[in-house]
């Protein structure tokens, strides 16, 4: 059966099954509270659906609880920090309370993250800097089992590589433009496959490069052993953008980019490269602030669609499902519950 959880009750299992991992209380919290966080966003596929690979790629060594940022260079506008394959729920906001207090000193900052285990949701790490009056911008690779397909290709070669953009609003919510570069997130075709669900065309490709619209392609081995993959998002456009964030936030961090065949490894490390501005440092604070509100407002005054609500903008869907589900709960499929439960026998029996 499905379960629907208060968000304080999945906290607080959560903790308990990274604490058994090795983990400290503190940081199983941490790791436990941007999990929770992810789904009451509505973004389940970074949620606490994350948990059962993670205590795997405890046990197998890919993951080190316990594990912080190594400063490698800090230059003070320029910050290169190694992840040491440490939870990327610490070794992301690690590296962002760096950045932040770098970028108010200086102006700027770009931060190099390499080898960091899973980051979970981006969007975090923008609403981390918007909330301090920052721009940030982030670029990131993924080395784990390649799930995306590249424009005119007929197999995986790199994974969903996500951007992320966040700014500042002035007085209101901020925008925080958070997606990956696949169509969707592979962690999304998970929660479809332990649904039972299919998913529109254009999504996947099956092992043998044929369109589908199953997403088990892409979660289990297919009757060759292969998987599927994902699509990129508008064609050559998407395929282009993600190639750039393989680069940035792969290439350039020295975190590393994908170009080996698969393993069945469960870790997954992120390269990110972070840009923070300072709009007060940059000189242009009031006409931004002025320039940013009317642009939105002005967005505001289109017609609505038919059949549309009307304009949204990033970072609204994500703050209106919060309200939604510390209200009523957080929904977990059946198949995704019974996988957390079984990572924690797991790790009791060992």
């Amino acid at each position: 059966m499905s379960h629907t959880i208060s968000a304080p009750a999945l906290r607080a299992k959560v903790t308990r099954i990274i604490e058994q991992a090795g983990s400290t209380t503190a940081e199983a919290a941490q790791v436990a509270d941007n999990l929770v966080m992810a789904n009451l966003s509505g973004h389940d596929s970074h949620g606490v659906g994350m948990v059962p690979r993670y205590v795997d790629a405890v046990l197998e060594g890919g993951l080190s609880p316990n594990t912080g940022v190594k400063v490698i260079r800090d230059t003070g506008p320029l910050l290169n920090l190694d992840g040491q394959r440490g939870y990327g729920q610490i070794t992301g906001v690690q590296a962002m309370q760096m950045g932040i207090e770098r970028a108010k000193k200086w102006g700027v900052c770009t931060v190099a993250l390499s080898r960091s285990h899973h980051l979970g949701r981006i969007g975090h790490f923008a609403e981390m800097a918007v909330a301090e009056g920052l721009v940030s911008m982030h670029f990131v690779n993924v080395l784990s089992r390649p799930v995306v397909a590249p424009f005119g290709g007929g197999d995986g070669r790199f994974g969903t590589n996500p951007c992320c953009i966040g700014v500042p609003m002035g007085p209101r919510a901020p925008f925080v433009l958070d997606f990956a570069t696949s169509r969707v997130a592979q962690g999304k075709m998970r929660v479809a496959h332990n649904k039972g669900e299919s998913v529109p065309h254009g999504y996947l490709i099956d092992e043998h490069g044929h369109p589908t619209t199953d997403p088990g392609v892409v979660v289990v081995p297919q009757s060759n052993g292969a998987f599927g993959a994902l699509m990129t998002f508008g064609e050559h456009k998407g395929f282009g953008m993600a190639m750039a964030c393989e680069l940035l936030g792969g290439a350039l961090t020295g975190s590393g980019t994908w170009h080996r065949e698969a393993d069945q490894q469960r870790a997954v490390l992120n390269g990110m490269l972070t840009m923070l501005i300072d709009p007060t440092a940059l000189g242009t604070q009031a006409e931004f602030e002025q320039e940013a509100l009317a642009f939105a407002d002005w967005l505001r005054q289109s017609p609505h669609a038919p059949g549309s609500d009307g304009v949204r903008m990033a970072g609204e869907p994500e703050r209106a499902a919060r309200i939604e589900r510390e209200q009523h709960g957080i929904w977990i499929d059946e198949a995704t519950w019974a996988e957390i439960e079984a990572s924690e026998e797991k790790l009791q029996q060992r």
